[in-house]
């Protein structure tokens, strides 16, 4: 409540400048203690989340100890056999994997990453080595995706969201990745091809055929720009 002085402008002034301080101490106040409650009710949603994405992910696969799904991934096994995809020790699992039900299979080594928007996508197999790191947004795939017969391929499209997924002729071949490769975001990896161990694919690169150990390719159409000395690694733990 304020108390007016006619005697002195002076005295209101300060009393309402004061009763301003309070006012924004107190609202400062109650808004800092509710960004701690809303900071620490996310983080115990997030982390419950989380927990349970990774169980969920592990039930999907074969999945070896230390290996981590971070927030974005998926193990999408339309087969519901686990032994369709192997994932070994110390992998961190940020992006898609994804089994047909019909057929496909992936095995990735120990130490291995797939960031986000990566995906990997089998109708036939796909086999990743030891300590290959996979950027961002960067494609894995086995086959052509749909039928080229034009008839076929909307019928695809059609018993896909109605009675699920059926086995159509893909052109499907198998793809191998060596131990120690790092392909560079947005690149595309076509099936049929082997990535020899230590190569290196440049970012937005399209991988159409096979390529040399230790070397770096980049550039569409690739090409390699460069030759790498091969050397051993040993597992950190």
């Amino acid at each position: 409540m304020f108390i007016y002085y006619k005697s002195s402008g002076f005295i209101n002034n300060l009393l309402r400048q004061r009763y301003k301080c309070y006012y924004f101490l107190r609202l400062n106040y109650f808004k800092k203690k509710y960004y701690q409650f809303a900071r620490r009710l996310y983080g115990v949603g997030k982390l419950e989340f989380e927990r349970q994405t990774s169980q969920m992910m592990f039930e999907r696969g074969r999945i070896a100890a230390g290996t981590v799904f971070h927030a974005g991934a998926e193990i999408n096994n339309l087969s519901g056999n686990p032994d369709k995809i192997l994932i070994g020790q110390h992998c961190q699992i940020a992006g898609m994997l994804l089994v047909y039900a019909y057929g496909g299979f992936i095995k990735m080594g120990d130490y291995c990453s797939l960031s986000p928007g990566a995906r990997i996508v089998s109708t036939n197999k796909i086999e990743i080595g030891n300590r290959v790191l996979i950027a961002h947004n960067v494609n894995i795939i086995d086959n052509i995706s749909h039928p080229l017969d034009a008839a076929l391929r909307h019928e695809d499209f059609i018993k896909s969201y109605t009675i699920g997924m059926q086995e159509y002729d893909l052109k499907s071949r198998e793809i191998i990745i060596e131990d120690d490769v790092w392909i560079g975001f947005n690149a595309t990896i076509m099936k049929g091809v082997k990535i020899g161990r230590g190569a290196i694919i440049g970012s937005n690169s399209v991988v159409t055929k096979d390529i040399p150990a230790w070397t770096v390719n980049a550039g569409n159409p690739l090409r390699c720009i460069r030759e790498l000395s091969p050397v051993e690694i040993n597992n950190l733990t």
